[in-house]
């Protein structure tokens, strides 16, 4: 292992260390000298098998720009929930179903995993299988294009997820 590799391991133990820690005290009644001891105790645990079962090379989250896309991320979801229960609750709204393979920009790993999550989480459309250079995705309505749509999910993600770099 590279000197910069091993500090950028030993920076996101730290790092995850701490975010581990911060919510024990967050999850904490307290903060007898116990509890705190039994707390550092339980984030180095979990930073060093956090760092096992997800290595800081495959990627990490920006997580200003993740909190930037919560606004638009609710919104979306609300005007997706109505939609699905405008369609539901109404016999003349026909529903087209089907599979629509859309081409996505990250590679398979991390951070399309997350993408895909995140975009999941919208009602209307649920990632059911993928390939190399694309997803494919169930929709309420394949009369509505759905590509251009997750191509701008991914735009505004784009920020908040990195391709193979460190993952805190």
């Amino acid at each position: 292992m590279s000197r910069s590799a091993s500090a950028s391991k030993a920076w996101a133990a730290l790092e995850r260390g701490l975010l581990l820690f911060l919510l024990w005290i967050v999850l904490m009644p307290s903060a007898k000298p116990a509890d705190l001891v039994v707390g550092l105790f339980a984030a180095a645990l979990g930073a060093w098998t956090s760092l096992h079962l997800l290595p800081p090379e495959s990627g990490h989250l920006r997580l200003l720009a993740l909190i930037g896309f919560v606004p638009h991320f609710l919104w979306q979801s609300v005007l997706a929930g109505v939609d699905v229960a405008r369609r539901a609750l109404s016999p003349r709204m026909p529903l087209a179903p089907g599979l629509v393979d859309v081409p996505v920009g990250f590679p398979p790993g991390l951070a399309r995993n997350e993408f895909v999550s995140i975009v999941s989480l919208m009602p209307g459309s649920l990632p059911v299988g993928e390939a190399e250079a694309s997803v494919v995705f169930h929709s309420l309505d394949t009369a509505v294009p759905l590509a251009p749509q997750i191509a701008e999910e991914e735009k505004r993600l784009r920020g908040a997820l990195v391709v193979g770099e460190r993952h805190v």
